[in-house]
């Protein structure tokens, strides 16, 4: 596996990338909005490096945060039901059946090699990074515009493109040819995608913007962690069926 430094100062030219898109989506913005706007992309970019750190160190240390994220998703989960009113209890139970269904394999993901953790996760936050970049720079077409109205075809597109072709540049921090690396990509970026739409499904369920405000320009830990355990599940369920 390649240095995770090497890796690393690539994220960052990645990271880069983006601050240039957040500048252009915002430069004619009203003041607060660019604020906000910051905010979250300077908190992502810690979160994504303590993230990454965890796993690049000693994969331990992620197993810890996995734990720390699926505890706050049932309790956030839990809380917005008890906000509601006990309302749509089936919906409720069915929901935390599926999470407890991803977390159960989120936490498997935990327990693999670290080049494969760690080629996921850099794929899963390009994925997420390009998708709302060029969703906001290039986006026209709503692509659910009742459950979650600021994705776009373009944003998924642009965010799927970035993906793939990363793929091929970071397929060697694990030992795999290029189609291996292709279909893990395809999984991570499938299943994260389906678990930000689940997410989005839930809080337009409860009405509510946010799960919570613990997190500066981003809410609960299932506004920013979502894509992260739906992803990291989709390459647990690869390995069950013996494609890695």
């Amino acid at each position: 596996m390649r240095s995770p430094w090497v890796i690393y100062l690539v994220i960052i030219v990645y990271y880069l990338l983006g601050t240039v898109g957040i500048y252009f989506i915002n430069r004619k913005k009203d003041s607060e909005t660019r604020r906000k706007a910051w905010v979250k992309h300077v908190t992502y970019f810690i979160l994504i490096s303590l993230i990454y750190f965890s796993i690049a160190i000693n994969v331990i240390l992620f197993r810890y945060a996995a734990i720390v994220i699926i505890i706050a998703g049932f309790f956030e989960l839990t809380k917005l039901y008890v906000k509601s009113g006990y309302r749509h209890l089936l919906f409720f139970v069915a929901s935390l059946l599926v999470m407890a269904l991803l977390a159960a394999a989120f936490f498997s993901f935990t327990w693999m090699g670290q080049g494969i953790i760690l080629f996921s996760f850099v794929i899963l936050c390009i994925f997420d990074g390009f998708s709302q970049v060029t969703g906001q720079l290039l986006g026209k077409r709503k692509l659910l515009p009742r459950i979650s109205p600021n994705k776009t075809v373009e944003g998924l597109i642009g965010g799927a493109t970035a993906s793939i072709l990363s793929a091929l540049v970071f397929g060697k921090v694990i030992p795999a040819d290029r189609t291996r690396a292709l279909i893990i990509a395809s999984v991570v970026i499938i299943f994260s995608f389906g678990g930000d739409v689940a997410k989005s499904l839930y809080k337009r369920k409860y009405n509510v913007k946010d799960f919570s405000r613990v997190i500066p320009g981003h809410g609960g830990f299932l506004d920013r962690f979502d894509s992260l355990i739906a992803g990291g599940a989709g390459v647990a369920l690869l390995s069950w069926l013996g494609a890695l």
